[in-house]
């Protein structure tokens, strides 16, 4: 496979000689967080600052996922970075890639998958930190942007798959706040209808338990393109629900 480098990324990735797979490998950062190990390898991630642009290194040695489609495994990042791209096809807000690649070292499969930086935005989770100190109007804006993602998400007939706070990031705009998605691995084709929906915004539900009837409500409006007090709104909420009880009582 041809290593991807993204047209709007390449002059400042030539500029600092980061173009190539090798340099990208090689350069020495401080990594953000333990790497992850498992799957027969390792995976770690590093923030790379590039003058005034800022990315996400990620890499990766024998860290594998295996699918029906590819019974013999691949990267983890190769999954990962094919979802990337069909989220920008299908005009879906996420993380953005700057450069794919893999190689095969000695029996060893490396992968290189570089994101760019979310700077200037915020993720739900610490946004429900404070919730308890927030303006209802602030409040409404925040969970109705959530909900235009899951629409425009599922609009798309994709899922998630990991429909979290954490993942899901947020920005202050003219009119309120936009919101864009992280963690694409597990995404999959929303096959089922409407229970694929539910599958999918309940565990957002599960992890937002300082979110109103009220919030929650004005979620569901954005999402399904209703009034908040309308009887659509009202069936949604009650499934949702009975699906979290239903999820918490096996837990």
């Amino acid at each position: 496979m041809k290593d991807f480098i993204h047209p709007e990324d390449r002059v400042v990735l030539e500029r600092h000689g980061l173009t190539r797979f090798d340099a990208l490998w090689s350069i020495e950062l401080t990594p953000v967080d333990e790497a992850n190990t498992g799957r027969g390898g390792w995976s770690q991630v590093f923030r790379l600052d590039l003058g005034d642009t800022a990315y996400y290194l990620k890499r990766q040695s024998n860290y594998m996922t295996r699918t029906l489609a590819r019974p013999w495994g691949e990267t983890t990042f190769s999954r990962e970075f094919r979802n990337i791209r069909r989220y920008e096809r299908r005009q879906i807000p996420a993380l953005k890639a700057a450069f794919y690649g893999e190689r095969r070292v000695e029996g060893e499969r490396r992968a290189i998958l570089l994101t760019r930086a979310l700077d200037g935005w915020r993720d739900l989770d610490s946004w429900l930190e404070q919730w308890g100190r927030l303006a209802q109007p602030l409040k409404a804006q925040l969970t109705q942007a959530c909900g235009a993602l899951a629409h425009r998400l599922h609009g798309t007939w994709e899922r998630h798959g990991c429909f979290y706070p954490k993942h899901i990031f947020l920005r202050a705009t003219a009119n309120g706040f936009e919101a864009c998605l992280i963690d694409l691995e597990k995404t999959r084709p929303l096959f089922f209808g409407r229970l694929d929906r539910i599958k999918d915004l309940e565990p957002l539900l599960r992890r937002t338990p300082v979110w109103s009837e009220e919030d929650m409500r004005d979620f569901l409006s954005a999402y399904l393109r209703v009034p908040t007090e309308g009887a659509k709104v009202s069936r949604w909420y009650e499934s949702l629900g009975q699906r979290r009880q239903n999820k918490e009582a096996r837990a």
